[in-house]
């Protein structure tokens, strides 16, 4: 079965019916067949703040499918440690030239951790650091 990272942009547009890239996360993983999908507790964490401006409603929906995502058994959620932080805050120093947020590169020192090299998401710092980014096309 293939592994696959899920970036906190792939959730987000999996959540939000109204989001420009919905469609193409859902049809990702039709398309991708059977996958198994890991994440990080970080990731969750900024999914929640993405959401959490939000309306009532919307925070709702944004627990709700935390709690599927963390009940799923196809779904891996990698806690946070103090290591991942410390490994995470190591790239982040290292690349000041870049924008890439604290939660990116826990995301990629994760992904190559787990030996990973596919990602949901469009988020093209993955990219920058020679990762594939699966969701290129809006019509996947």
């Amino acid at each position: 079965m293939r592994t696959v990272f899920a970036d906190t942009f792939y959730w987000i547009a999996l959540a939000n019916p109204r989001d420009e890239w919905h469609a193409a996360a859902r049809n990702a993983g039709r398309s991708l067949g059977a996958v198994h999908i890991i994440t990080t507790d970080e990731v969750l964490v900024e999914f929640l703040a993405f959401f959490a401006p939000r309306e009532a409603r919307w925070r709702g929906i944004a627990v709700e499918l935390v709690r599927k995502i963390m009940d799923n058994p196809n779904v891996t959620v990698i806690p946070q440690t103090r290591d991942s932080f410390k490994a995470g805050l190591r790239l982040y120093e290292s690349r000041l030239d870049k924008q890439y947020s604290l939660t990116d590169c826990v995301s990629m020192q994760t992904m190559r951790q787990q030996g990973l090299q596919d990602v949901l998401t469009h988020d093209h710092h993955f990219e920058q650091e020679g990762l594939s980014v699966l969701l290129k096309d809006k019509s996947l």
